[in-house]
């Protein structure tokens, strides 16, 4: 092959999405992806073990962009009969006309309905808030009236929005702030709202306000469905039938038909750039345990900004600074089987065995650390092994590397967190439990303070290396749904196929209205 030869750092939802536009229409390309991980998927893969299967973060399909939602059906389609659980349940689902079975083939995507709420002094909220009976109910006469009172106070006076706590206090007042956002968002970041940049809470709650919900409830009530109301509701999404790593692990085989190469277990150490004509050239990559140099005449980086920058030679002090400052957040799950849950459920949506529908719950509670919780029946009902008989959640810690948490042994972590479910109320003892298992991720999610306010410099002498391209969630250190982390390698490729030098359109996803998915949380 005589084309040009890229190198894709990171077989995530971002760098597998480069690999396969660049080679669908043009052999053009010699692709090689380098992954530092044993698996595909970043932290959208999906983790098997002992038959059932665990989504790391949990992955609604479901974006506003049709370039996206057509990528998605054409690697794993619409599901063209009920699965499982609506077959045993004689529930209604979504089906498409010609679409795949998914009890005669895997590459199927599921339609399933979308239910995340909030658990809060053992009671259940929707999420976001919402201002209807149950949730006055839940919150009691007093609490109630002085959530109104807040959110007046902090109409007729707003906050400079310079930190995230502000920002949360200015669109539902300080006592909804207290309740149901301050401890959650420290527990998540490891920080207080008010070290945390404001930009986190524009970029992932867009227009959401108590107002913006008051708002909702008058459209309904007067049947004005036209209207645009930005909120961080969904009703149904997509997802595949084996959990989100079956969609990049498709993705990969085809890659690989179309003469792409795709490397694990091959960790980039470093970045090398031609000073004189400010373009990279390569990368030193670790493979079994040997050092490997790896020529190209274009690396798109998936790989944390923060590694990217410190692995490049030729950077300026001042840059470099930057990079070396960028937070992140690490997080662990624990997967859990258990024979049942000690959760009613009082909704009138009816599931297997009658446990709560939800895909996953916010835990608000300050005694536990435990941040969230997915029910991964309720995602797919192939992602459990004996779906009639046990319940498999994954229980979410946000952590940091080394902490206290991290360096746990496995058993031990797994114990604390069944405690946990204890306290909570989730199961009556541990005898409930029947096996568990601990994954843990580094670098999930990109954090917004120290260093990340001066990341625009960083961006902007970034965007002068003309052969770099830098895509996805942790490759430009922002909170990136996956739609979101496929669209910047979208941008990227075309201007490589086109040779459009500039980048600024590839820096722009998830900054503008058109890219924001409204139901997603990752």
């Amino acid at each position: 092959m005589n084309g040009k030869k890229v190198i894709i750092i990171g077989a995530g939802p971002a760098g597998l999405t480069a690999a396969y536009e660049l080679l669908k229409d043009s052999r053009y390309y010699d692709v090689v992806v380098l992954e530092e991980s044993n698996c595909l998927g970043g932290i959208s893969k999906t983790v098997e073990y002992k038959g059932n299967r665990m989504d790391m973060g949990g992955h609604r399909f479901f974006s506003k962009v049709p370039e996206v939602n057509a990528w998605w059906e054409n690697v794993l389609p619409t599901q063209g009969a009920k699965p499982l659980d609506d077959i045993i349940l004689g529930r209604e689902s979504a089906v498409k006309k010609g679409g795949p079975d998914p009890q005669k083939t895997d590459k199927v995507m599921l339609r399933r309905h979308r239910v995340s709420r909030i658990y809060f002094m053992d009671k259940f909220y929707d999420y976001p808030i919402s201002m209807k009976k149950e949730t006055f109910m839940n919150m009691g006469v007093v609490n109630t009236l002085q959530c109104g009172f807040s959110y007046i106070a902090a109409m007729l006076r707003k906050l400079p929005e310079d930190n995230l706590e502000n920002f949360y206090i200015n669109r539902f007042g300080k006592r909804l702030y207290s309740m149901f956002f301050e401890y959650y968002t420290q527990n998540l970041w490891g920080r207080h709202p008010k070290e945390i940049n404001a930009s986190w809470g524009k970029q992932r709650v867009k227009g959401l306000s108590v107002s913006a919900v008051i708002r909702d409830i008058f459209d309904k009530m007067r049947h004005k469905k036209n209207r645009k109301v930005e909120t961080s509701l969904i009703e149904e999404f997509g997802y595949p039938k084996l959990g989100p790593g079956q969609l990049w692990e498709v993705t990969a085989e085809e890659i690989k038909k179309m003469g792409g190469k795709i490397l694990l277990n091959s960790k980039v150490v470093s970045i090398h750039k031609n000073d004189e004509t400010n373009t990279v050239t390569g990368v030193t990559y670790t493979a079994n345990g040997s050092n490997c140099e790896l020529k190209g005449d274009i690396i798109i980086s998936s790989m944390p900004l923060k590694d990217l920058v410190v692995g490049m030679n030729g950077v300026p002090e001042k840059e470099l600074n930057i990079a070396r400052g960028l937070p992140y957040r690490d997080y662990m799950t624990v997967g859990v089987l258990v024979k049942n849950l000690n959760l009613e459920n009082k909704t009138d949506i009816r599931t297997i065995g009658n446990i709560v529908p939800d895909c996953w719950v916010y835990v608000q509670e300050r005694k536990v650390k435990m941040g969230r919780f997915q029910i991964y029946n309720n995602w797919s009902p192939y992602m459990v092994k004996d779906i009639k008989n046990s319940v498999w959640l994954g229980l979410e810690y946000f952590v940091q590397e080394g902490d206290e948490y991290w360096s746990m042994e496995d058993e031990d972590f797994s114990k604390f967190a069944i405690n946990e479910m204890v306290s909570l109320g989730l199961i009556r003892s541990e005898d409930d439990v029947t096996d568990s298992h601990v994954e843990r991720v580094k670098k999930a999610y990109p954090a917004y303070f120290d260093t990340y306010s001066e990341i625009d410099k960083l961006i902007d002498w970034l965007k002068k290396i003309p052969n770099l391209y830098c895509v996805g969630r942790n490759g430009q250190h922002r909170y990136n749904n996956i739609d979101h982390s496929m669209c910047t390698s979208f941008e990227a490729v075309k201007n490589i196929k086109r040779g459009i030098a500039e980048k600024n359109n590839i820096w722009a996803v998830n900054t503008e209205e058109e890219y924001h998915e409204t139901g997603k949380h990752s």
